[in-house]
């Protein structure tokens, strides 16, 4: 492992230099450049613990030395004990910062949220889980971009989609796909009894066309009148958007453009990331029938969490988590709490697999 720790630090340096050097051309300085970002972390975890492999060998050397004071050698071991009991976490973060990288991580994505079961209360959670992502990119400093909203008319979703863009975007959003329960009384119930419906939450990382090339004659494309509320001009062209993915039967439906061309744009992005997101499910599914276990398999019918609202909790069952701060979660601020354990044990999980 040190010989390994070394090559990256000395290849660290050796990039340094290498971009420092005048007339490389733009990719390849593009591609030295990612190298050399990728490796920055990793090597400064390599000098965290290095340097207090050094101090602690110091501190045991001050503590065993009996030309100093008593009182001097007393610190020096009280300081040894303190630096000792921290390098396990040194080396569980180097451990973290050298396992493999998932190439989707630092991609925008598609989010789509689809009510489920529960008629015009799923609609309303839909609409109430759209919002709570929308304004968790909105914390984070994340463009979201609404791509098409198909309402209800009273103030459900059926379902809803959007670009998330921004910084490490599908890395922190990507175990949120699956079945999202809620447990709420209506408003419309007249006797208090609480209702259970579902919500789907899909996240898919924004495939790029050197991700993903489609075939121009394997697409089958409808235009036609775009329906429901966006404006006068909405109605009255052919604006609407249906591609038909022939190999895969995928049909992806874009009108919330006026313009026919930037529907179909859009259509054909989330076609992409769709076909996208399905090859990699299928590589992680070969490579989870080798792995002991795997945090959230990205399985759309996995129920993964539960929002209860008379009781102002919401517990994630794949790591028995549940935080009785409802509101908070709802409104985006604590959502990262949930997401910071799932990305915790998905990376204590693919160490144990190293083991």
């Amino acid at each position: 492992m040190d010989d390994k720790l070394a090559r990256l630090a000395q290849r660290h340096k050796d990039l340094n230099e290498m971009l420092a050097k005048e007339g490389l051309e733009p990719a390849e300085f593009a591609k030295l450049s990612k190298e050399y970002s990728d490796l920055t972390p990793i090597v400064e975890k390599i000098a965290e613990l290095t340097q207090g492999r050094e101090e602690l060998a110091s501190l045991q050397a001050m503590s065993e030395d009996a030309s100093l004071d008593a009182e001097m050698r007393d610190f020096a071991l009280a300081e040894y004990h303190d630096l000792k009991a921290r390098l396990p976490e040194l080396e569980r973060a180097l451990q973290v910062e050298l396992l493999p990288k998932d190439a989707a991580d630092e991609k925008n994505a598609i989010l789509e949220v689809r009510a489920g079961t529960g008629g015009e209360e799923a609609a309303l959670f839909a609409s109430v889980l759209f919002r709570m992502y929308q304004r968790y990119a909105e914390l984070h400093g994340w463009r979201f971009e609404v791509m098409d909203i198909a309402d209800t008319g009273l103030g459900g979703f059926k379902e809803a989609s959007a670009s998330i863009t921004g910084r490490g975007v599908f890395a922190r959003l990507k175990f949120e796909s699956g079945v999202h329960r809620v447990q709420r009384v209506p408003e419309t119930e007249s006797s208090g009894r609480i209702h259970t419906s579902a919500a789907t939450v899909a996240v898919l990382p924004e495939a790029e066309e050197v991700d993903i090339q489609i075939d121009e004659k394997d697409l089958k494309i409808d235009v036609y009148r775009s329906s429901g509320p966006g404006g006068q001009s909405v109605n009255t062209t052919d604006s609407a958007v249906r591609i038909t993915h022939l190999p895969t039967g995928l049909v992806v439906i874009q009108q919330d453009e006026k313009s026919q061309h930037k529907n179909k744009a859009k259509a054909l992005k989330v076609l992409r990331s769709r076909l996208y997101d399905a090859e990699r499910r299928r590589q992680d599914e070969a490579r989870a029938a080798n792995r002991k276990t795997q945090v959230g398999s990205g399985d759309r019918s996995e129920r993964i969490r539960t929002y209860n609202f008379p009781q102002g909790r919401v517990t994630d069952h794949r790591i028995n988590l549940t935080l009785y701060k409802i509101d908070k979660v709802i409104n985006g601020e604590a959502l990262d709490e949930m997401i910071d354990a799932m990305i915790a044990e998905d990376q204590a999980e693919r160490l144990a697999d190293l083991a």
